[in-house]
């Protein structure tokens, strides 16, 4: 195939993955970024190995273990007495079972690094203050048309744009997602407001009624990231930078262990988001357009994969557009190898969520009982997900070639 010109809406942590194993593969590829500034809303992410594996393959394997926290465990907690309900063991653990370690990363310091993975290999080629508002099949070319009267045609158009993708809604029309009923709280702490010890280099999920709250290091260990989930019907905006009230938060918590009172207490502010759910969409693409991540498979948070499967969604999509006659056959086999993934991800993500929220007393205690029978149970549930070695399965990546403009 020729070296198409592709080009990327959004320059979030899916479409800067995208960018760079589209660019090693040969392509010809520019970021289309609507904010003024690179950057990155949010805090922690939970990096599982199948994503850890693309990152080496794009060559940000020394940076991100700089930045990135390997943590030794995830304990699951009770929300009041601090019993350990079960404890996975990561570390040297998950090494030795899936190759590569389990990490947490402030997702600035990831966004920061895939960015310039990206700039090394096409430096020039992300452009700012481009509000994707229109598109355009041309027969074999796509025209992209933004906010300030500009347009550019290329030859495939990758929608990374996120939740509210624009260039969905122009393939498919707006989307019907549904509330769930819960929120959720976040904010971080510097860890040295705590206690000494009251942290470890764990992963935490503190599980209750009607509630969730997890929490783990970043920053080489020197800022707690906290998310508090609740049901709560009467808060419908879902986005990441709405500002929350930290009164609400914390009256959400009250009863709770005294660790989750110091880490709302040490909170300075918060941001609150409503998690909407979506059914698995049954097409991505058409003609010489495609989606990738949320814009294609938004998923509710319980199994911490929504930027991985996006993550791994770059390297599938170069691998089919690098191994295909024309890039409609690209688009269509990427859609054919990554949908029954992704919608299993984005179901199981929901059923956890359902877990997690138990409030029924016997149906908790069940929970619970079967967790602490079987500690290894949900270790051997994410096997499917951890083991997936996409270099393995679609060939390794190039390294960096000059840009060709």
């Amino acid at each position: 195939m020729k070296s198409l010109r592709v080009f990327v809406v959004g320059a979030g942590l899916g479409g800067l993955a995208a960018a760079s194993c589209l660019r090693r593969s040969g392509f010809d590829v520019t970021v289309f970024e609507q904010a003024a500034a690179l950057g990155e809303v949010g805090a922690g992410v939970q990096i599982g190995p199948n994503a850890v594996r693309v990152l080496h393959q794009i060559g940000i394997k020394d940076g991100f273990e700089k930045v990135a926290v390997r943590p030794i465990s995830l304990d699951v907690r009770d929300w009041e007495t601090a019993r350990i309900i079960n404890t996975i063991t990561l570390g040297d653990t998950y090494e030795a079972r899936y190759g590569l370690p389990y990490y947490h990363v402030h997702r600035a310091d990831l966004h920061t690094l895939l960015a310039d993975a990206f700039e090394a290999v096409a430096p020039g080629c992300i452009r700012l203050n481009a509000k994707c508002i229109g598109l355009e099949q041309l027969n074999s070319e796509v025209r992209l048309t933004f906010d300030d009267g500009t347009s550019a045609v290329g030859d495939v158009v990758i929608g990374a744009d996120g939740i509210h993708s624009s260039v969905r809604e122009a393939l498919f029309g707006p989307d019907n997602p549904h509330f769930t009923g819960m929120v959720a709280f976040r904010g971080t702490v510097p860890l040295n407001r705590l206690p000494p010890g009251l942290i470890e280099c764990k992963g935490y999920n503190w599980s209750g009624p009607h509630h969730h709250f997890v929490h783990y290091l970043l920053k080489g260990g020197s800022l707690v990231n906290c998310v508090g989930v609740c049901d709560q019907d009467d808060w419908r905006v879902e986005s990441w930078s709405v500002e929350g009230d930290m009164d609400e938060f914390r009256n959400e918590f009250t009863g709770w262990h005294d660790t989750i009172q110091a880490l709302i207490g040490g909170m300075d502010s918060c941001f609150k988001w409503a998690l909407y759910d979506r059914e698995p969409l049954a097409q991505w693409s058409r003609d010489h357009t495609t989606l990738l991540g949320d814009a294609c498979h938004p998923m509710l948070p319980f199994l911490a994969q929504g930027a991985c499967m996006a993550i791994e969604d770059g390297y599938v999509l170069a691998h089919c557009l690098r191994t295909h006659d024309s890039a409609a056959a690209g688009l269509k086999a990427y859609e054919t190898i990554r949908l029954p993934r992704v919608s299993r991800v984005q179901l199981g993500a929901r059923e956890r969520g359902k877990t997690l929220h138990m409030s029924d007393p016997k149906a908790m205690a069940k929970r619970n009982a079967q967790n602490a029978a079987d500690p290894a149970m949900r270790a051997r549930e994410m096997d499917w997900i951890y083991d997936h070695d996409v270099a393995a399965e679609y060939g390794v990546l190039n390294e960096p070639q000059p840009a060709s403009r």
